[in-house]
């Protein structure tokens, strides 16, 4: 099968630069628009967008600011929240698939934290997309996640938006969790672990209603000793789209040929292509 290779520059109003990683089949049954973990460059999903493109499905790799090609890094004089990510970057990605793909379907999904921007995003766009894929993902509520460990949370969720405030941004990799990440982003995160609410600062949508507007079908996935992301995280935000019809379906490591953790499988994902694409093909039939 022949696939396209694309790298596409892209800007936003407030002057984002960054480039959308594509790998387009010549006759693409479905469109994707990935959004990406916390702190995860678009190339290092590029196995998976192989594995779907082989499968008829064109991929296009969102870069989250602060990212490989995005040419923001986070500092006392550089910052963005949740805002920022749903109402400039994805939504000029999205543009960018439009441009480049006329695929019948349109799916919108993510890895982790880049699932709930795709749940939110389609909340505020819901006729934009006919399907949601999660991946590893879920509500990051505290108590989603089975004790003791949903005990450290709180303190967490406390924890890091202070020492972001404190260095002017959040230098995840010497605490063992994400990047370098902005600071109000840490803020709107850490306030969904503390209260289950979806919610923007400086945005007055309320994106818990608008998610509830969702009516598209969800394909989820999880892998079955991903402790950042369990089963009762996932059904959370599945519960806050009511409309919509969703399966969730867990790998383990038999199934993935690598340890079912939060990230293995990025690096051996044709089970997870293989499962996701599966729903592309019924849809079609």
């Amino acid at each position: 099968m022949s696939i396209q290779e694309l790298e596409l520059p892209l800007s936003t109003d407030d002057g984002h630069r960054y480039n959308l990683i594509a790998r387009v089949p010549a006759h693409p049954q479905a469109s994707l628009l990935w959004l990406p973990a916390l702190g995860v460059a678009a190339r290092h999903y590029l196995p998976f967008a192989d594995a779907l493109a082989a499968r008829g499905v064109a991929v296009f790799l969102q870069e989250m600011r602060g990212n490989g090609s995005s040419n923001l890094r986070p500092s006392r004089q550089v910052d963005w929240g949740y805002r920022h990510i749903l109402t400039l970057d994805i939504a000029r990605s999205h543009a960018a698939v439009a441009e480049h793909c006329q695929a019948k379907q349109r799916i919108i999904g993510g890895h982790s934290i880049g699932a709930q921007f795709a749940a939110c995003y389609l909340g505020l766009h819901p006729d934009a997309f006919d399907r949601l894929w999660p991946v590893a993902s879920g509500s990051p509520y505290w108590r989603n996640f089975p004790a003791p460990k949903r005990y450290a949370f709180p303190f967490a969720f406390q924890f890091v938006p202070w020492i972001a405030d404190r260095r002017g941004a959040f230098h995840g990799r010497r605490f063992g969790f994400a990047g370098d990440e902005a600071r109000s982003l840490m803020r709107d995160w850490a306030n969904v672990g503390l209260s289950n609410r979806y919610a923007a600062a400086g945005m007055e949508t309320d994106l818990e209603q608008t998610l509830s507007r969702v009516g598209v079908p969800i394909d989820a996935v999880l892998l079955k000793d991903d402790w950042f992301a369990p089963r009762r995280s996932m059904q959370a935000l599945l519960d806050k789209m009511p409309q919509a019809a969703a399966t969730i379906r867990i790998l383990d490591r038999t199934a993935l040929g690598a340890n079912a953790d939060h990230f293995a499988w990025m690096k051996q994902p044709q089970a997870v292509a293989s499962l996701l694409s599966g729903s592309v093909a019924s849809n079609e039939a």
